[in-house]
C-alpha cells in the first residue's frame, strides 16, 4: 500500500509540569482528541478497531488500552504502547501504518501523549535486603555509562564541537517563541482546549536583554574559545501534551462513506551515534529525503522537534537550509517536551499548517510536508505526508 488515508487529527495544548494540565493522566489527555477526530470525520467509536500509543514514562502498564477505554472505544480491539522514547509518537503512527498495510486492520488512532507530571516516581530495586532502593530520574539508554551521556550534557557536547554559540542558540529560542506567539490563532483548529487551557501555555515574547541575563544550565566553550554554554531558554521544558491522527484503509473510507483529508506515504527510522542524539534527527531527515525523493523546498511544512536550540541549529546547518524553513509556527522549544507525544505533535503541526494552506489558496496542487525528531539512545523517526489537491 503507497498510501495510507489520513481522516483526522488534533493535538491538546502543551503545558509545562506543573501546569494546567498537571492533573491528567496520559488517557485523559487523549480521549478528547479521539472524540474531536470523529467527529470531524464522521465516524462513530465502533468504526475504530485499533489504538497505537507511543508514551515513554507511564513505567509500564499500558496507557493505550486505558485510552482506548476511556475514549469510549469498542471494549473488544487491541490497544498497544510503543516506547522509544522521544520517538515513541511518530513510531506509533508509522506502526499503525503497518497494521493498516496489512489488513489487520481498517482504522486505527494513532499517536503520543505524555503525562509527564504524573510519571512515576522510579527507584532501582536494591540487591541486598538491607540496602535501600536508589531513586534515579531516567533509565539508562545503553549498556555502556560511558557513552551514555545526561541528554542536556550531550546537547552541550554537540554545540561545542559545532561552535553553536550561546548567542546563535538565544537568537534561535527568541525567533522560536516569537513565531509560536504570532501563530496562536493559526493553531487553534488544531487544538482541543482541555482544562481551561486552549493554547500552548509556555511561548512569550523575550527581548535579548531578558534573555542575556538567563542562567547557563550547562556551559563550555568550543575549541577556539567561543561560549557554547546552553542558557535556560535554550532548553525545551518538561511538558505534557498528546497527539492523535485517525488513520484508514482506502476500503474502510469507502465503506464508511468518508473522504480522506491526506495521505501517509512513508516513514523511516534510523539509529546513530548514542552519545550525540540530537543529531540523528540529521541523519533520519538525509534517510526520508532520499528514500521518499523530495526536494526541501517542495515541502510546505518541515516540523522538527527541536529539545535543544542547538539542534535546530545543527539541523539547518547540516542541510543546508534557512533557519525559518522549519518550525514556522514555532518548534518544541517553544512549546514544551512531552515525549512519547513530541513527534506526533510535529506531525499534527505539518497536517494543520498544509490545511491551512491549502483552504487559504484554493490550491490545485498537491503539498507535502514532514516531521522529524531525534531520540534518547541514539534514535530519530521521520514521517511525511501528502495533501492532494
Amino acid at each position: 500500500m503507497n498510501a495510507i488515508p489520513i481522516l483526522a487529527w488534533a493535538r491538546t495544548p502543551v503545558a509545562p509540569v506543573g501546569g494546567a494540565l498537571a492533573a491528567c493522566q496520559p488517557h485523559d489527555l487523549a480521549a478528547p482528541l479521539v472524540a474531536r477526530m470523529l467527529a470531524d470525520a464522521g465516524l462513530p467509536a465502533e468504526a475504530v478497531d485499533a489504538v497505537v500509543l507511543g508514551n515513554a514514562l507511564g513505567a509500564g502498564g499500558n496507557p493505550a488500552r486505558m485510552l482506548a477505554l476511556a475514549a469510549s472505544l469498542p471494549e473488544g480491539i487491541p490497544a498497544v504502547t510503543l516506547d522509544s522514547q522521544c520517538c515513541a509518537g511518530l513510531d506509533a503512527v508509522t506502526h499503525a501504518c503497518g497494521l493498516l498495510a496489512l489488513g489487520q486492520a481498517d482504522v486505527v488512532v494513532a499517536g503520543g501523549a505524555e503525562a509527564w507530571s504524573r510519571a512515576p516516581l522510579r527507584m532501582h530495586r536494591p540487591l541486598q535486603a538491607e540496602e535501600a532502593p536508589v531513586p534515579y530520574d531516567r533509565p539508562p539508554f545503553t549498556p555502556w555509562p560511558a557513552r551514555d551521556p545526561d541528554m542536556l550534557l550531550a546537547a552541550l557536547d554537540g554545540a561545542r564541537r559545532l561552535g553553536l554559540t550561546r548567542h546563535a542558540q538565544d537568537a534561535y529560542a527568541m525567533a522560536s517563541h516569537a513565531r509560536s506567539v504570532a501563530a496562536r490563532a493559526a493553531m487553534a483548529h488544531e487544538i482541543v482546549p482541555l482544562r481551561g487551557l486552549a493554547q500552548d501555555a509556555y511561548p512569550r515574547l523575550l527581548s535579548a536583554a531578558r534573555v542575556a541575563r538567563m542562567p547557563a544550565v550547562a556551559s563550555g566553550q568550543s575549541v577556539d574559545g567561543q561560549d557554547c554554554s546552553l542558557s535556560t531558554v535554550a532548553v525545551s521544558p518538561k511538558a505534557d501534551g498528546a497527539a492523535l491522527l485517525l488513520l484508514a484503509t482506502p476500503s474502510a473510507c469507502a465503506r464508511w462513506g468518508v473522504r480522506p483529508r491526506a495521505q501517509w506515504r512513508g516513514s523511516v527510522s534510523v539509529g546513530g551515534a548514542p552519545e550525540s542524539p540530537m543529531l540523528c534527527a540529521v541523519d533520519v531527515a538525509r534517510a526520508a529525503q532520499q528514500r521518499c525523493g523530495w526536494d526541501w523546498a517542495a515541502l510546505e511544512a518541515l516540523e522538527l522537534h527541536d529539545a535543544f536550540a542547538a539542534q535546530g541549529l545543527a539541523f539547518c546547518n547540516a542541510l543546508g537550509l534557512p533557519l525559518g524553513a522549519i518550525n514556522r509556527g514555532g518548534g518544541g522549544l517553544a512549546r514544551g517536551h512531552p515525549i512519547g507525544a513530541s513527534g506526533a505533535i510535529a506531525l499534527v503541526r505539518v497536517l494543520a499548517q498544509m490545511a491551512q494552506r491549502q483552504g487559504a489558496d484554493r490550491t490545485d496542487r498537491t503539498l507535502r510536508g514532514m516531521a522529524c525528531i531525534a531520540g534518547a539512545g541514539g534514535l530519530g523517526a521521520a514521517t511525511w505526508v501528502e495533501m492532494p489537491e
